[in-house]
Order: structure tokens, then sequence, then C-alpha cells
């Protein structure tokens, strides 16, 4: 999810925009580019300034792994700690503008006892690979009864800030990515591929295979497996090191 859980983008251009990302000149082929590995579009070492051609996104984001039609919403039940919490995720029918691209806008709220604690915005778009890029977050902590913007907000473009892979169209064990960048020290994610396991039993179902990846970040002691089943999107998510928290999906609606 948008950072607490449900939980994807080279593109080659010429202009360069301030967060170090690419436009495409215009009047340039609008003919896909040959396929490549999350890993070169979004790499995890070295000086990272990935190419973003707004011409190579499309519309819809159909990534069997992460599918995010607008009206749907996935519903999450587990545990922070010792407390239990459910995770809302709305895929919304608004859209956004970043770095020229148009975003699909996902709405999270976690809440416990009935009350939301947290709420974010969060910024996705597939690109003609399939690639699914996530371009920003605006989040929302509640502080003295009212939410207010998080320190850990970002948008591509921004400050430094730069887009990452949040789902790759081909995903394959081994591939490693980084999913967003916002130096200095607010957000820094990356993933690792690790294959595909199974059985996998939610309250949703139960499924004969799921991806899983292990995501991590150089700013928190902690390491989490997510896990997605095709057609379907992201179905469990816990933390393997670190804190205890562990997100299982109840049910999808439309």
């Amino acid at each position: 999810m948008a950072k607490s859980l449900v939980t994807a983008f080279a593109l080659a251009g010429a202009l360069a925009c301030s967060s170090g990302a690419s436009v495409r000149a215009a009047g340039s082929p609008t003919t896909p580019p040959p396929s490549k590995s999350p890993s070169s579009l979004a790499p995890i070492h070295g000086h990272y300034s990935p190419a973003i051609d707004p011409a190579s996104f499309v519309a819809r984001v159909d990534n069997p792994w992460w599918p995010l039609a607008p009206g749907t919403a996935f519903h999450y039940r587990g545990m922070r700690g010792r407390t239990p919490q459910t995770d809302d995720e709305l895929v919304t029918r608004r859209t956004e503008q970043i770095l020229g691209v148009t975003c699909t806008v996902v709405r999270d709220t976690v809440s416990e006892h009935g009350r939301p604690i947290e709420r974010t915005l969060d910024y996705y778009a597939q690109d003609k690979q399939g690639n699914v890029w996530y371009l920003g977050e605006d989040s929302f902590e509640l502080k003295h009864g009212r939410f207010v913007r998080a320190s850990d907000s970002w948008r591509s473009g921004v400050d430094g800030a730069k887009p990452g892979i949040i789902m790759p169209a081909d995903p394959r064990r081994g591939d490693r990515y980084r999913q967003e960048y916002y130096p200095p020290g607010q957000a820094l994610d990356q993933a690792l591929v690790l294959g595909h396991r199974g059985p996998v039993t939610v309250p949703y179902g139960s499924f004969k295979q799921a991806l899983v990846t292990s995501e991590l970040s150089p700013l928190e002691p902690q390491t989490e497996q997510k896990y997605y089943v095709a057609g379907v999107g992201e179905i469990r998510e816990r933390v393997v090191k670190g804190h205890h928290e562990e997100f299982a999906l109840v049910s999808v609606t439309h």
C-alpha cells in the first residue's frame, strides 16, 4: 500500500526537467522503445536520473499484478504492533499531471477502531511497456484531531524527487529496482523480486501461486515482503525484519 501497504516506468527523452527526468522533443516518434529491465530503468546504484517521456505512457493502469481500474476498492485487515488496523485503498476517477504524465490517483486510508489515522493520495502511471511507475504521494497524519500534510510527502520534479517503478511489466526473479526517490532522507524505497510462492491463502481467497517481492529502505531498519496475484493485485504484506506488521486482502469492491 502506498507506504503502509497496498502498496510501477527507458524512456528516452531530450529535454531535461528540474527533477533530472527527461521529456521527448515534440514531433518525435511514439513507437514503444525496446523493452528494458526494471533494474536498468530504475537502478538502485549510481546516479539516479530516470528518463520520463509523457508520450510513452498510456491512460490506463492495467498491469495484471497491479490493476487500477477506477472505482475499485481494495480492503485489507491486519496488525501494526499489537494494534488491529484496516487499510482501504480506493482507485479514484481523479487524475493528476506530474512531469507531464497523467497519473491515476489512489486514496489510501488506514484506520484503528473504525477511525482514520492516516490518509494518503498516491500517484501512479503505466508506460507502454507495462511498467507501473510511482510518481509521488501526498500523505496526511492525524495531529490534535486534524489531518495535516506529512513531511514525507513528495512529487516527482519537486525538490529533487524522482519517480520509481512500483511494479514491473514482466517481474522476474532477481530484478532490483528503485520505487521512489526523494532525498535527502525522505523516501528511498527499493524492491527485489524473489519469485513465485504458493499456495497462499488470505481472507479474500486461496491462490495456487503468488509473486513475492522484498522491499526495504536504507532509511528504515526493516524489510517487508509483498504478495501479488495476477488479475487481483496485492493480497498480502508482512514485515519480516523489524517491527511486527502484517496485512491481508479481505475483499475487493467495485
